[in-house]
This record gives C-alpha cells, sequence and structure tokens, in this order.
C-alpha cells in the first residue's frame, strides 16, 4: 500500500466518522449529548480538511474549478424546481 492509498483511507475514514457524528448531533437527546457529538463533528471535519489539503497539494485529489456557466445552468435547473 503506497501513500496515495493510505491517504485515500484515511480520508473515507474521517468522512465517514464525520457522517456518524453529524446523525449523532441530529440524533442527541440532550443538549450535552449533543455538545460532544457536535464538537467530534467540528474536530473531524477539520482533520478531514487537513488531509484533503495534504492530498490536493500533492496532486492526489484533484478538482477543477466550475465556470459561471455550468454555476448559471445549476442555480437555473435548481430553481425551476422550486
Amino acid at each position: 500500500m503506497d501513500d496515495r492509498q493510505i491517504m485515500e483511507n484515511i480520508l473515507l475514514t474521517t468522512k465517514g466518522a464525520c457522517d456518524l457524528y453529524l446523525h449523532g448531533t441530529i440524533e442527541s437527546p440532550t443538549a450535552k449529548v449533543r455538545q460532544a457529538f457536535s464538537t467530534a463533528l467540528n474536530n473531524t471535519l477539520g482533520m478531514q480538511d487537513e488531509v484533503y489539503k495534504q492530498m490536493a497539494a500533492k496532486g492526489w485529489y484533484p478538482s477543477e474549478q466550475a465556470t459561471q456557466q455550468k454555476l448559471t445552468e445549476v442555480r437555473q435547473k435548481y430553481s425551476a424546481q422550486c
């Protein structure tokens, strides 16, 4: 397993943890439990962001800039549905 695969696994794991913490936050029965999940979610989102930045810096997570035309098309599509 190379570094890229390790980073991809870490990213997938942190994304999965974020999903679990989000649902825990939403479904929490008390304020203290909700706060615990919310704190864990925010910390994990920070970890996910750092992993993403490192992967992007190495070219392992390429992304492309959306054009203004594409943004307009998406806006129009969803505006029509509302």
